[in-house]
């Protein structure tokens, strides 16, 4: 069992039974101590501040990423702190899904992944949107 220990009330866990998910990019489980504020982050896309939507994939999974931190930090947490991710991919791919595994990585770090399900779907709200985030948190 691989799980992470940091001041954050947040734990993620490969239970010992289930595959070792680390490989892609998340955990199994994850437990939030009693008396944290759960944070919930609405879908994140890849449109920067002035709404802008590159058509590339990968710069959207980045932007996305970014933006997550950025609503992230505005709650006063951070990606340790997350406990449960949700991804929405147009047209997804095994391509795709290394793409967003590269992206978490650089964006994440080595660490233990939150939990998460990737769904795919036929299209997203905008126009040429390929990718979206949403997160909940939990901090102290």
């Amino acid at each position: 069992m691989t799980s992470i220990s940091s001041p954050s009330p947040v734990r993620l866990v490969n239970p010992a039974g289930l595959y070792d998910a680390s490989a892609n990019g998340y955990s199994h489980l994850g437990l939030v101590s009693a008396g944290a504020r759960l944070v919930f982050i609405a879908g994140q896309g890849g449109e920067d501040e002035r709404g802008n939507l590159d058509p590339d994939f990968r710069l959207q999974v980045r932007q996305a990423l970014a933006n997550l931190g950025t609503a992230l930090a505005a709650a006063g947490a951070g990606p340790a702190d997350i406990v449960k991710l949700t991804v929405l991919i147009v047209d997804h791919s095994e391509e795709r899904l290394h793409v967003f595994g590269a992206e978490m990585q650089a964006a994440f770090g080595q660490g233990v992944k939150p939990t998460c399900t990737l769904i795919p779907v036929p299209r997203l709200a905008l126009d040429g949107m390929l990718f979206e985030i949403e997160a909940v948190a939990a901090v102290a």
